[in-house]
């Protein structure tokens, strides 16, 4: 998989490229199904896996038409690119952390699947990334020695990732059960009421209803 592409990019560019490393089987550029227009990642067949490698480690983050090109090993599983399991999230980074700086940094800690700086479409860094290694403890490892520590001058968050389902969840903050009700019926005069007139939307784990004491007119 070959990420991150500017839009001119061509099989034949990538061909001229990557052939160097070895015989190349095939390459398809993604594109829109309308426009045509390049969707900015293209996947790389090679005939040996040790060309795949070499190209892998000779070839992630080189330039090609001004911007850095991200390589990785094609998923064809989704479910483990969606699990979180061995993927981190970095933020606060510099605007100066590209690709390459992040895999350098995070390289030490296990073999990375993936490295990427989340950029604008102008090609600003938006000072967060993520990291996916091919082992949980990797992942452990480097938010235990990264975590709060200093990337080109600026102290860097790094935390498991969290797929987009449980991101909600959290976001949604805490689920109270507790309401409260005015403007009773009359019929409404104790506890008892309260609790028999809700009963029907759910289980009721308390109710109260609070009270006033009227004293009597005493004549004064």
């Amino acid at each position: 998989y070959v990420g991150d592409l500017a839009s001119e990019v061509t099989e034949g560019m990538l061909f001229e490229l990557f052939n160097q490393v070895g015989p190349v089987a095939s390459i398809r550029v993604c594109r829109d199904a309308v426009t045509r227009r390049s969707l900015g990642y293209a996947y790389v067949n090679f005939h040996s896996v040790p060309d795949a490698e070499r190209a892998l480690d000779t070839l992630n983050n080189t330039t090609i038409k001004g911007k850095l090109c991200r390589i990785m090993w094609s998923q064809r599983d989704p479910s483990a690119r969606k699990s979180g399991a061995g993927n981190i999230f970095i933020k606060n980074l510099d605007k100066s952390i590209d690709h390459k700086t992040l895999f350098d940094t995070f390289s030490m800690f296990g073999n990375i699947l993936s490295c990427k700086v989340v950029c604008t479409p102008a090609g600003e860094s938006k000072g967060y990334g993520f990291v996916h290694y091919d082992a949980d403890e990797s992942a452990k490892k480097a938010i235990d020695k990264v975590n709060n520590m200093m990337l080109a001058g600026k102290k860097v968050f790094v935390a498991p990732f969290q797929p987009k389902v449980a991101r909600q969840d959290a976001d949604a903050g805490p689920r109270f059960t507790n309401i409260y009700v005015k403007n009773l019926p009359d019929s409404v005069q104790t506890d008892a009421d309260l609790k028999a007139y809700f009963a029907e939307h759910g289980t009721i784990t308390s109710v109260w209803l609070p009270t006033e004491t009227v004293k009597a007119d005493s004549g004064e």
